[in-house]
């Protein structure tokens, strides 16, 4: 009874499967739904791969391949590739319908999930008369009533608008939408990131009533300005090395259990980079994909990198389970360690780096010289979603790497 049950169940999910793939790659809108009415729109493609379903989620030129999709009774569990975050659904008359998961510091939320077929993010008509936003601007966020400077930097095509926000420490990742009438929308969606932006746009030159929205809750008012030499504060999210420092001193284990020091044989005389980073950070997935392809390809010149992970929780085997994902899917080959020290811990900085000011923002890198001196420290990454900035970033960093190593 027990092996036709199964049999059955396998069946279902054979057709189910099938059912959504009548065609190869076919495209799902789906969004995630707030319980303040809002909803986070992205799309997806259902294609196979070796009879296998697989999911390539779009945001822009963005691609993110999903292939950890299994069966539970009469759903399906869609584990993403980075991040504590899956997916729970079902197949309903008028398509998808479950929940979107994802693991937090202090608590797990949960938000409604609806797909239908189709491959437009959201509802337009291509003769609608819109304002045009191409190009960059000084962008504004209030929190608490206090502003926080921003750059917005978009592209658009007839009503399709695509781009990012840049702050101080890094980016918003590939934000894709429409402009219909006067009214913007852009959204995002990578398992870690759920973003909805709102705003009015006034004219070419002025956005107003911006409204983002992030993940189950977060709520936070912007505007922007069209600005074309716009730039941003560095100073309030720079990290110094403490009065009479000059090196930094750590050991913790690596996700195989065994300790590393920065003392260890294997930096002695060599440029260090010293990532600081978490497995929940969007930011800090697209750095360590970077620093992972580099490590690959300039190791052999005298070169070392060693991640510092501060995770959600000090529970060694959840933060393992992620770090282990972050690391297969860059195939990272160099030391990842974890800290043990939570991201919330107001004194993470005092109990893993206390040569150092706060640790403001995540990732965050140091740079050793072959001495073992500290000669910079990096705060933010500009990710592959802010395009020439990305480019630049990678330039700068090289051209770092490379004094130290001719010192």
């Amino acid at each position: 009874m027990k092996l036709f049950t199964c049999s059955v169940l396998l069946l279902l999910t054979i057709t189910f499967i099938n059912a959504q793939q009548k065609t190869p790659g076919t495209w799902w809108r789906a969004q995630l739904h707030r319980e303040d009415g809002q909803s986070i729109v992205f799309n997806f493609e259902w294609t196979t791969e070796k009879g296998k379903p697989v999911w390539f989620i779009r945001n822009a030129s963005e691609r993110i391949r999903v292939t950890d999709i299994k069966t539970l009774k009469d759903s399906l569990i869609i584990q993403m590739p980075l991040y504590e975050s899956q997916f729970r659904i079902k197949k309903e008359a008028n398509g998808l319908t479950g929940k979107w998961i994802k693991g937090g510091a202090v608590k797990t939320s949960v938000l409604g999930f609806t797909a239908t077929k189709g491959s437009q993010r959201f509802d337009v008509v291509a003769s609608e008369t819109s304002q045009n936003i191409h190009g960059r601007w000084a962008a504004s966020f209030t929190t608490n009533n206090l502003p926080e400077q921003a750059i917005a930097e978009f592209s658009q095509h007839e009503n399709n608008v695509t781009g990012t926000f840049l702050n101080p420490t890094g980016d918003y990742r590939y934000l894709e939408g429409v402009i219909v009438q006067d009214s913007l929308k852009l959204s995002c969606f990578d398992g870690g990131h759920a973003f909805l932006f709102t705003a009015k746009v006034d004219n070419n030159n002025a956005i107003s009533n911006g409204w983002f929205y992030s993940g189950a809750s977060f709520k936070q008012q912007w505007h922007a300005e069209k600005n074309d030499t716009a730039t941003l504060p560095e100073d309030d999210v720079a990290m110094y090395l403490r009065a009479g420092e000059d090196k930094i001193h750590f050991k913790f284990n690596d996700l195989d259990n065994k300790p590393v020091s920065i003392d260890d044989e294997r930096f002695k005389n060599k440029v260090v980079i010293v990532q600081l980073m978490g497995s929940w950070c969007p930011n800090c997935m697209d750095e360590t994909a970077f620093l992972s392809e580099y490590y690959k390809k300039n190791k052999q010149r005298g070169i070392e990198i060693v991640s510092l992970a501060y995770e959600y929780s000090t529970d060694r085997e959840r933060s393992l389970k992620t770090l282990r994902r972050c690391q297969q899917r860059f195939n990272v080959t160099y030391p990842m360690l974890i800290t043990g020290v939570s991201v919330n811990d107001s004194l993470r900085t005092e109990k893993t780096l206390p040569e150092l000011t706060q640790i403001k923002f995540f990732p965050s890198s140091v740079i050793i010289d072959k001495k073992g001196k500290v000669r910079k420290l990096d705060t933010g990454f500009n990710g592959p979603g802010t395009g020439e900035h990305y480019v630049l970033y990678k330039k700068e960093f090289e051209e770092t790497v490379d004094k130290l190593l001719v010192e």
